[in-house]
């Protein structure tokens, strides 16, 4: 479960995230969508406990995630919008360093990675340098890191660069399976045609400002029965 309260974040005089309330139960896949600098991985990474808001409070699973970062963060898989591999060590050997980060016990950590790696078609490059993955990959083993550790909350910044259509399919019936289990899934997408097939329910944010918050069908009887994408261009125009 996902809680924002009253979350303000400034850059100097420019207000990012203005007074943004939200509250996500256990198993909804959550599709956060909002024009460039609307301020989606600014919130996405104050909810990661990268960034300090200068105002308001994130719960995850009921604990404050600047007050309380490390026990929050046991709690939270996070992929980040340009994820960060180290390309000098293989697959395998990030996924046994993330896996230690998170205090994963050693075979605990091998079968799950091992699970994770078949199910991203990765196993036989596992032992390759991350180096000489391709951008496709890379967003692979990013997916493994982020459930290493059977987080309850996934937090996911555009995560759809460099994958091609099977392994998107692949990745979002994952995300399903994940969601069913009880896990919060928040992501953010410029892909309006994914976010229109999977979203439970989706907000939408323009310069800080939340504009709505609902199901899709919420939305378009609101209005006039147009698609996501009039409905979205329309509101952030």
């Amino acid at each position: 479960m996902i809680e924002i309260r009253d979350l303000v974040r400034k850059y100097g005089e420019k207000t990012a995230v203005d007074q943004l309330n939200l509250q996500i139960p256990a198993g909804v896949f959550y599709t956060f969508l909002g024009p460039n600098g609307a301020g989606k991985t600014t919130t996405m990474k104050i909810m990661a406990g990268l960034l300090k808001p200068n105002d308001g409070e994130v719960l995850i699973d009921g604990i404050d995630i600047t007050t309380n970062p490390t026990e929050a963060k046991k709690k939270i898989g996070y992929i980040p919008d340009h994820p960060y591999l180290y390309d000098k060590i293989t697959g395998w050997e990030f996924l046994q360093f993330t896996g230690g980060l998170h205090g994963l016990e050693p075979a605990a950590l091998s079968s799950s990675a091992e699970e994770l790696l078949d199910y991203f078609s990765l196993s036989e490059d596992a032992h390759q340098l991350i180096g000489a993955y391709s951008h496709g990959m890379r967003q692979r083993l990013a997916f493994c890191s982020c459930f290493l550790h059977d987080p309850r909350v996934a937090i996911i910044d555009e995560p759809w660069v460099g994958l091609d259509p099977r392994n998107i399919r692949s990745a979002i019936e994952f995300l399903r399976e994940r969601c069913e289990t009880g896990v919060t899934i928040f992501m953010s997408t410029h892909s309006l045609d994914i976010a229109e097939n999977i979203a439970k329910r989706l907000g939408i944010l323009n310069h800080g400002k939340l504009l709505y918050d609902g199901t899709l069908e919420e939305l378009r009887s609101a209005g006039d029965g147009s698609g996501l994408e009039e409905i979205f261009l329309e509101m952030t125009d």
